[in-house]
């Protein structure tokens, strides 16, 4: 029996993906989150806390390929090290980490933790891929909604996004898992580099909602790295094909699905 691929974020936007594609290539996964999870067939939950470092070696014993999906807004260099760390003592064979486009770029605290993650991963003496994807589309939408219920939008002027599906990126991250060990990959983004205003103006009409707008001025170091496009990919990138009107589209369209499907 092949030994289990340990996914950490498991249970997360990108976890929640992976874990299935795994199981329908017939890897067995043990999933390590914080607060554990029901087991299912061929998926078993571990706890553990990568910020701490509390139960990690346990849950990396015996698995031959680490995929750490797991991330926040701060603490991702911590607990990446504390990661690395038990997959050495462990030997494991292939570490398979999910960071961020820009994050050798954007002076922003939370990307800084992303790089020193990377770094952590690169210097870690176990064989290791590293893919940096763009925002995915969900987190985008998060945002706008939020953007949104304002009164009055700001929209920093300059700011350019490269939303990617989070499926598409769950797609590729098994198959790096499942291949050999290959350093820094080539980036992953959307088809499409999008203006904040249109990603804004998309969600309004789709939800049939008017809001003035506000243009506004990123400021300091990381205000001119986005108007740079440092947050966007380099040439060589691979792309995605689903676009945020698809997402948008599908996205907008499931509430009114339940809700029928609930009055039926």
């Amino acid at each position: 029996m092949n030994a289990p691929i340990l996914v950490t974020g498991g249970t997360g936007t990108l976890g929640r993906l992976v874990v299935p594609l795994l199981r329908d290539a017939g890897h067995p996964v043990r999933v390590l989150s914080r607060r554990g999870g029901r087991p299912a067939d061929g998926v078993e939950h571990v706890t553990a806390d990568l910020l701490t470092g509390a139960g990690v070696d346990p849950a990396v014993r015996g698995v031959d390929t680490v995929l750490h999906l797991a991330g926040g807004p701060k603490g991702d260099d911590v607990a990446t090290r504390h990661l690395v760390d038990a997959a050495r003592r462990a030997d494991v064979r292939h570490l398979v980490f999910i960071s961020v486009v820009g994050a050798d770029r954007v002076p922003l605290a939370w990307l800084r933790s992303k790089r020193d993650a990377e770094r952590a991963v690169a210097g870690s003496g176990v064989p290791w891929t590293t893919l940096r994807a763009a925002q995915f589309h969900d987190l985008t939408l998060t945002m706008v909604e939020k953007m949104a219920k304002l009164p009055v939008v700001p929209v920093p002027g300059g700011l350019r996004l490269q939303p990617v599906d989070a499926r598409e990126v769950a797609a590729r991250m098994v198959e790096l898992a499942l291949g050999a060990p290959a350093g820094l990959v080539p980036e992953l983004a959307g088809p499409r580099v999008y203006g904040l205003d249109e990603l804004v103006t998309g969600y309004l009409t789709a939800v049939g909602r008017r809001r003035l707008r506000l243009p506004v001025r990123l400021p300091g170091r990381a205000g001119r790295a986005y108007r740079n496009g440092d947050n966007l990919t380099r040439p060589g990138a691979s792309l995605g094909v689903r676009t945020w009107e698809a997402f948008l589209a599908e996205r907008l369209r499931q509430p009114a699905v339940e809700a029928r499907g609930g009055a039926a």
